[in-house]
């Protein structure tokens, strides 16, 4: 077992839930449509590409697709119109006020199961928090909403911090713990990404997928009797928490309210998913090693100490990149495990796949790390000790 030394005492996570749109969408698939529209626009457009007005779509291949990022699937909420080249965007129902919203909708399966892994009903859970990349609506909250289709008392709110999210989501429930304003907490990060994919982009309309995460952290006893209220088999001690930003335009979305007002088309290429993606390989790469490395030494633990890493997942070869700069080595997919290939980029939620579907064969005493990084720039991370 590693000795660690211990700067969050008593509070653990005791449940972690998934939720999987039933839609898939291969790099094939997306390639043919992708390439059709390209083709067209190219044609239609062949004169003033030819003169140097305008530039011309390059194709795309599923060989192009996995080689740049390692993704070969990925899962959507609505796959209607995401293939459609007169639509290239997914088309979603209006939902009326009346109806839960769709984010609330799949959050909700994701904190079920959740609170079934952690043992815990709504009247157990005191703060609902609600971290993702995109909220669907500015208010009322998301995470308010979702409180109300669960039945739980106490409060709600809704974070945004792109890539970062769920990890900066778990910061927040910690802190809450801590000070005891929260006995429970449920963290959920629905991440219905797919309406701010370009499609009619090369180097961007592979890269997200739809999906719900959850996680429960709690006090492991009463902080005021003493007793043990956390009954998971399952939990895992919060060992530290850590968290950096440093402002970059190189991964950026414009889309706002302020584009009523200042008469920009609200749906400009600006307003979608934009990046420099080299840019972020080379510079996102070193701070993510480098934040790993101080946080593990802060506590003690050497990275050669560590079991299991559950990165973020945007980028097969960046999480590669940090794993040898931590380790001098590629690691391979059972210390840091991929799990991009078929759910692709998921923004926050990609590190809380990875940990909730390969955390189950770790032993007692096993250290892992929990790290997102991405836009912001942005770097949050958590240590873990397997109870």
């Amino acid at each position: 077992m590693t000795s660690a030394k211990k700067t969050h005492p008593n509070i653990v996570i005791s449940g972690s839930g998934l939720w999987t749109p039933s839609h898939a969408i291969s790099n094939d698939e997306l390639v043919e449509s992708y390439n059709a529209y390209a083709e067209r626009y190219n044609s239609e457009h062949a004169a003033a590409i030819a003169s140097g007005r305008m530039e011309e779509k390059p194709l795309s291949s599923a060989r192009f697709i996995e080689k740049a990022s390692g993704i070969k699937s990925r899962y959507v909420f609505e796959k209607q119109g995401i293939l459609n080249i007169d639509r290239m965007r997914p088309e979603f129902r209006a939902r009326p006020e009346s109806e839960i919203s769709n984010q609330a909708e799949i959050a909700v399966h994701a904190a079920r199961e959740a609170m079934a892994a952690a043992g815990k009903t709504a009247a157990d859970i005191d703060a609902v928090i609600v971290s993702c990349a995109y909220t669907e609506r500015a208010y009322p909250a998301i995470a308010i909403e979702v409180q109300d289709a669960l039945g739980i008392d106490g409060f709600g709110f809704d974070m945004l911090m792109a890539c970062s999210a769920a990890t900066f989501g778990l910061h927040r429930a910690c802190d809450s713990l801590i000070s005891g304003s929260a006995r429970c907490v449920l963290a959920i990060n629905p991440e219905l990404v797919t309406p701010q994919v370009n499609y009619c982009d090369r180097d961007t309309h592979f890269i997200f997928g739809d999906v719900s995460t959850a996680v429960i952290l709690e006090r492991e006893k009463s902080c005021t009797e003493g007793l043990e209220t956390c009954t998971s088999a399952g939990r895992f001690d919060i060992l530290g928490t850590r968290a950096m930003t440093r402002f970059s335009n190189n991964i950026r979305t414009n889309f706002g309210h302020l584009s009523r007002a200042t008469d920009a088309d609200p749906y400009g290429w600006d307003k979608l998913f934009h990046q420099a993606g080299r840019k972020v390989f080379a510079e996102v790469s070193p701070i993510a090693a480098g934040h790993i490395r101080d946080h593990l030494a802060q506590l003690g633990i050497k990275p050669d100490e560590v079991r299991r890493f559950w990165l973020h997942q945007a980028n097969l070869n960046m999480n590669r990149m940090v794993m040898k700069q931590l380790l001098g080595d590629d690691a391979g997919d059972d210390l840091a495990p991929i799990i991009l290939d078929r759910y692709a980029n998921t923004a926050s939620a990609g590190s809380i796949i990875a940990f909730h579907l390969h955390q189950a064969d770790m032993a007692a005493g096993d250290i892992g790390v929990i790290c997102s990084f991405g836009a912001g720039y942005s770097v949050g991370s958590l240590v873990l000790r397997k109870r």
